[in-house]
Formats: C-alpha cells, structure tokens, sequence
C-alpha cells in the first residue's frame, strides 16, 4: 500500500482525448454558463494550467529534492525554518487554504540546506490535502531522509471552505502540529520550538 508521503503518478483520462479543459467547459454549461462567451473563452484552458501547477507536487519526489543536499556537520542544537508561506487545495471542496508552516529538526550528525526545507513544504503542499495529512508528512519526509534526534512541524492556515461557504467564520485558523523523536518526548524541546516560532507568547 503506498504510503500518502510517496511520489504519486497521475492517471491519464479514461478518454485519451478528454483534457480538463474540457471537463470544466462541461462544468461551465452545467453551471447554466455560456463558455464560449468573450469572458469565459479561455477559462477552462486557464483553469487547467492552474490546476497542473497547484497540484505539481504529485510529480516531485522528496528522495530527489533533498538528495545532494544533505551534508554531515557537527551540529545538535535545534534547527528552525519559521513562517514558511503554504498555500494548498483542499481535497474536499478543491478551494484553497493558506497560511504558514515552521519546521524544526535536531540533527544526529546531518543537515538539510534550508531552502529545502522550503522546497519540501511546497512539494506536499502542491497536493490535494487535508490540513492534518500535510502537517504529517512533511514531518515524516524530515525523520525518514535526516534521522535526526526529533522533527517538529507547526501549520497554521485559513481554510476558504470555513471562510466562503459553511460555517463562513472569516478570522477562524486551523493549527496543526506533528511532533516526533525529541520534540515529541521531551516538554522542554517542544515548549523551546514553540518560544521560537511564537516568541512572548
């Protein structure tokens, strides 16, 4: 069973011809909407151009991405990259979420360049998520590659779901955590990375 962390290769369409261009033409009239309208014409090709680069991590592998990047360093103090802007689709009504994520890893003798850490966050992002699954994963992507002493993530994210239909709670954030290793067994690890990331609070 493939794990939700793993590299995922999309299908093609069932119809070799159908694009989603095309599927959201379809929409479009379903909608009651006349898509060959001057303002609609080139909506749906726009739409699918969209869709491929939100979801382009799917086709991006974590395995590669911090390859070549990890170097051995004597170094064990706690490691932060905070205020990581997100900006992700929910997988249940497709409309986005955004918000920040802050990282945090001790190492056990090997680092990350720091902008993959960025570059890591993005790739799960570009997915259809749930807010708690990414949170996970990036976690897990952290341990699996670096083997550190502990991993902690923090997302913080408003969802337009929660905000533009439903409930319609227009200040209302979600904060996920994943702690794992030192951060998740030692109260004086995880109270440190959150003093980091939310200092005077």
């Amino acid at each position: 069973m493939r794990k939700p962390e793993e590299t995922v290769v999309i299908g093609e369409s069932q119809s070799p011809q159908e694009t989603i261009a095309d599927l959201v033409r379809r929409i479009l009239v379903l909608l009651g909407e006349d898509p060959q309208r001057e303002g609609l014409r080139q909506t749906p090709q726009r739409v699918e151009k969209a869709l491929r680069f939100l979801t382009a991590g799917y086709h991006q592998d974590p395995e590669k991405m911090l390859n070549g990047a990890i170097f051995r360093v004597c170094y064990d103090e706690m490691v932060v990259v905070k205020d990581i802007e997100i900006y992700s689709l929910c997988e249940h009504h497709l409309l986005p979420f955004f918000g920040k994520c802050h990282v945090a890893y001790i190492p056990r003798e090997k680092v990350v360049g720091l902008s993959k850490l960025a570059r890591l966050v993005n790739m799960y992002a570009r997915r259809l998520q749930i807010q708690e699954r990414l949170t996970q994963q990036i976690a897990r992507a952290i341990q699996e590659r670096l083997d550190p002493v502990g991993v902690g993530v923090v997302i913080e994210a408003r969802h337009l779901c929660m905000v533009m239909r439903g409930v319609e709670k227009q200040h209302s954030q979600a904060v996920t955590s994943a702690m794992l290793g030192a951060f998740r067994d030692n109260q004086q690890t995880r109270e440190e990375f959150l003093s980091l990331i939310h200092p005077g609070r």
